[in-house]
């Protein structure tokens, strides 16, 4: 599903240059659960950047679902993004204008889906992770927990092939975060791919796989006894 082959990103700093991935190698298949852990300045944001198609590496291969993902304009890469990804935020990234329903419908209104079937296939997503009720409440009139729910169904109601998931428990509560990994784990037993930066250890454990990132190269990369988050729920 994803394959990346030595790839590499500098940054410019002033007269300097920032070596930030130093040739990263590894593979996601389909249905995998992984979690991308390294402290801050290990490359880990980098790297999801890239394979969210917002960064591109200086050398390096980049795979997704067969296609490589190389030299796209930036309508050419939003085309992509929209087919084959899903992203949540840390900071949820909601439209605080826009109601529940219509945050989820965001992505199908730009895979140009009718307004009847966007709103309905939005409700749908709502449903599955628990909000149907909330559909027109806004952002400001949810909690941590409900924004980071409404996130998960935007990014699921495009039905991608790839999940990203940048540090989605960050700003939540521990219970909160259990409650949401719980979703996670039920969305990728469907058999999504999903990819979850973390730094926090007991999140890393409910993925199948830890990849470890320091000074911008895989240090370790192993694969875990999953534990189920209802067992905490």
């Amino acid at each position: 599903m994803i394959e990346i082959k030595d790839l590499h990103k500098s940054y410019k700093m002033g007269s300097n240059s920032l070596h930030v991935l130093k040739g990263i190698n590894f593979k996601a298949e389909e249905g995998e659960l992984v979690a991308i852990m390294g402290s801050s300045g290990s490359g880990k944001s980098t790297l999801l950047n890239i394979l969210g198609m917002l960064d591109v590496a200086d050398e390096g291969e980049y795979i997704l679902d067969g296609v490589p993902i190389k030299d796209l304009n930036e309508t050419k890469a939003a085309n992509y993004r929209n087919k084959f990804l899903g992203f949540i935020f840390q900071s949820f990234n909601l439209i605080n204008y826009k109601n529940a329903l219509e945050n989820v419908a965001l992505p199908l209104y730009y895979q140009r889906m009718p307004r009847k079937a966007r709103q309905e296939k939005a409700l749908k997503y709502l449903e599955l992770v628990g909000l149907k009720d909330w559909a027109h409440h806004l952002p400001s009139e949810l909690s941590g927990g409900q924004k980071q729910r409404v996130a998960i169904a935007r990014a699921m109601a495009a039905e991608p092939k790839v999940v990203l998931a940048d540090e989605l428990t960050g700003a939540l509560d521990s219970v909160t975060s259990y409650e949401v990994m719980d979703l996670v784990q039920k969305i990728n037993d469907q058999g999504n791919t999903i990819l979850v930066v973390t730094h926090e250890d007991d999140i890393a454990h409910m993925c199948k796989r830890i990849i470890h990132l320091k000074d911008g190269v895989i240090e370790k990369d192993e694969k875990v006894k999953q534990v189920r988050a209802s067992e905490y729920v």
